[in-house]
């Protein structure tokens, strides 16, 4: 197996981000998207979330395997220091290791940015995302019954926090690049 490397998005990787999402929209429930969005639309929503969020890719043999990035929240001010995850890796590299250093990297750009509070929502039941989330230390913290149809079926929605930093008085300040 070839080093994984775990470096800043770049605005070609815009296609192979896409590709892989595309598995997970066209064949599954983690997203509630019903057409996948092509390099284009990826590439727009990856300047969205920049420099405010970081997003992260793996790459294993000059090939990007997995891809992580926090975003928004809520809109309103008040929820500046929370930011929603998300991680997605490419179909045949679930379960080779390149998950969690890729999400723990994206845990410490958070961190040091000053975020407080990650949340996670995963649509359950998933227990692999759920084991995944949970052994780094997310918490549980709610689920909301058949939010979403998708493929056939109601779907539900699981919420999972993970404490980032203190909750300060001031709260820190927020930074678009780390520190």
């Amino acid at each position: 197996m070839s080093v994984t490397t775990i470096r800043p998005v770049m605005p070609g990787d815009a296609p192979a981000i896409a590709a892989i999402y595309a598995h997970y929209v066209d064949h599954g429930v983690a997203s509630f998207e019903e057409v996948a969005p092509d390099a284009a639309e990826m590439a727009g929503r990856i300047a969205a979330v920049l420099p405010a969020h970081p997003w992260l890719v793996a790459e294993r043999g000059g090939r990007i395997v997995g891809y992580t990035y926090g975003r928004t929240y809520h809109a309103r001010a008040a929820y500046r220091w929370t930011v929603e995850t998300a991680i997605y890796l490419a179909h045949d590299q679930r379960r080779t290791g390149v998950g969690r250093p890729l999400y723990e990297a994206l845990l410490d750009a958070l961190t040091d940015r000053g975020f407080v509070t990650a949340i996670a929502s995963i649509t359950v039941p998933n227990p692999e995302s759920t084991r995944f989330h949970e052994k780094l230390d997310f918490t549980p913290i709610g689920v909301m019954e058949g939010v979403g149809f998708k493929h056939g079926a109601w779907r539900n929605v699981g919420y999972w926090q993970l404490a980032l930093g203190p909750r300060t008085i001031p709260p820190p300040t927020l930074r678009s690049e780390p520190a």
